[in-house]
């Protein structure tokens, strides 16, 4: 007796059930790529621990040390005579700050991962005014220790710091000091200066040094103009930060770019008294550089191609539905779960084969893979040749889809939705005389067949009685 569960209808929901069971392997595949990425910032940070992290440097801060005295209900009462103090510091930027940036690239490799590394060789040349100077005095409430002023260089990470070539003040050679001092959340070198002995001059600082790190260089417009000019022989640089360059050149030798930015296009001014409120948040906010991108990063090709599993083997699963239906074969349920573990198989040999070999060549050896293995699959259980190898190329052109979607970043997304349509559209094209309501067959002949549902043949397995 024929039930509704043996309707073609009942067995495309069943198809669709079979497909939703598959993103179970497709979770674990997502969850394998999320893995080895970490495993790749691991190896990243263990280069760098040994190099430099990602690089960030400032110009030269003014720093002088100040005493305020302090209020009644900050210090208590106060005992009659004993004034009571508290030491801090205020620092004042330059006026103008000039820094190029020459980069020297290679990468480094930690196991099966690599890093783009570099040494910056930096030139910076800040000056400050006389008069600034002289009314940044005037309009500090604080008394102030000038002689033992430091002039301070932010550093994001001081293991990266190979060499300072040359340091001069007012054309006099100095020298750089360790610091436990910080300025926001990067450390600092210092060098003391006599602000009281400079009298009325300004103050010129020259500095020449070399600034190893990993991936990314960034600068903080600390002066009230800011310059920067930074090259390297990399061609895939990503802009980043809080300002982009004016100008810039990318050809095959690599970029060159110039940024110049005001005190006015950021938000904190040219001098401040220590624990500012939001000064470290605002100095982060205001770095700007360059990260050495690149765009053959193999997982997020691997997260996207993952992206569009479900949809691929839904449409695998449809085109072996019409094989069934319109060519008068039948598939079992547990035929079409091994063509899905196949499928999903597929994501994670592309993703072992793109760590070592590319994602391009990796891509092409998978897909190739499976569409012969499924269309050999298909050639033994629906016993036609035939319908093996059009499988195959159906699968091979639906690779070839995939693989244009991962490339398309920008058009992905109509890429993806006008395949989508075509597809759709030829799906209803191809079923619109299948009589939905029709049984699916069991006899092993055309009789009794209903009408609108094409005579069938014996499952697969199941041998015809001569």
């Amino acid at each position: 007796m024929n039930h509704w569960t043996q309707t073609v209808t009942a067995k495309v929901l069943g198809i669709g059930l079979l497909a939703l069971l598959m993103t179970i392997p497709l979770m674990e595949v997502s969850g394998l790529v999320s893995e080895r990425q970490q495993l790749r910032e691991t190896a990243i940070a263990q280069i760098a621990q040994g190099w430099g992290g990602s690089q960030v440097l400032g110009g030269p801060v003014l720093t002088v040390p100040t005493l305020r005295p302090l209020a009644i209900a900050d210090s208590g009462p106060l005992q009659s005579g004993t004034p009571q103090w508290r030491a801090g510091t205020e620092s004042m930027l330059a006026d103008t700050l000039k820094v190029d940036a020459a980069m020297a690239v290679e990468t480094r490799r930690y196991g099966i991962y690599a890093a783009p590394v570099f040494v910056s060789t930096v030139r910076l040349k800040a000056t400050w005014r006389a008069e600034d100077l002289a009314q940044f005095h005037q309009a500090s409430t604080a008394q102030w220790q000038g002689g033992k002023a430091e002039l301070r260089l932010p550093i994001g990470d001081l293991r990266g710091l190979q060499e300072v070539s040359d340091l001069r003040i007012n054309g006099k050679p100095a020298r750089f000091d360790s610091s436990a001092d910080r300025l926001g959340k990067w450390p600092n070198v210092v060098v003391p200066i006599d602000i009281e002995a400079l009298g009325s001059q300004p103050i010129d600082v020259e500095i020449s040094l070399k600034l190893a790190g990993t991936e990314s260089l960034q600068l903080l417009p600390l002066a009230r103009s800011t310059d920067v000019t930074m090259h390297a022989p990399w061609r895939d640089p990503s802009f980043t930060g809080a300002a982009l360059p004016l100008e810039h050149q990318i050809d095959a030798q690599g970029f060159s770019a110039h940024w110049h930015l005001l005190d006015l296009n950021r938000s904190y001014g040219q001098h401040w008294t220590d624990g500012a409120d939001g000064l470290d948040q605002a100095l982060q906010a205001s770095a700007f550089g360059v990260q050495l991108y690149q765009p053959v990063d193999v997982y997020q090709r691997n997260e996207r191609a993952g992206k569009y599993g479900l949809l691929f083997i839904a449409m695998t699963f449809v085109a072996f539905f019409l094989f069934e239906v319109l060519k008068r074969l039948r598939v079992h349920p547990v035929q079409y779960l091994l063509v899905g573990a196949a499928l999903a198989t597929f994501y994670v040999v592309l993703l072992a084969l793109s760590e070592q070999i590319g994602f391009g060549a990796a891509y092409a050896v998978a897909a190739a893979s499976v569409a012969f293995i499924v269309g050999g699959y298909a050639m033994a259980v629906l016993r036609a040749r035939r319908a093996g190898l059009l499988l195959g190329g159906v699968l091979a052109v639906i690779y070839a889809m995939l693989y244009g979607l991962i490339a398309a970043e920008q058009y992905a997304l109509l890429i993806g939705a006008l395949v989508l349509l075509v597809m759709v559209a030829l799906m209803m094209y191809l079923t619109r005389r299948i009589d939905w309501y029709a049984y699916v067959p069991t006899t092993t002949s055309g009789q009794g067949t209903p009408p609108g549902m094409p005579p069938t043949v014996p499952p697969a397995g199941i041998m015809e009685p001569s």
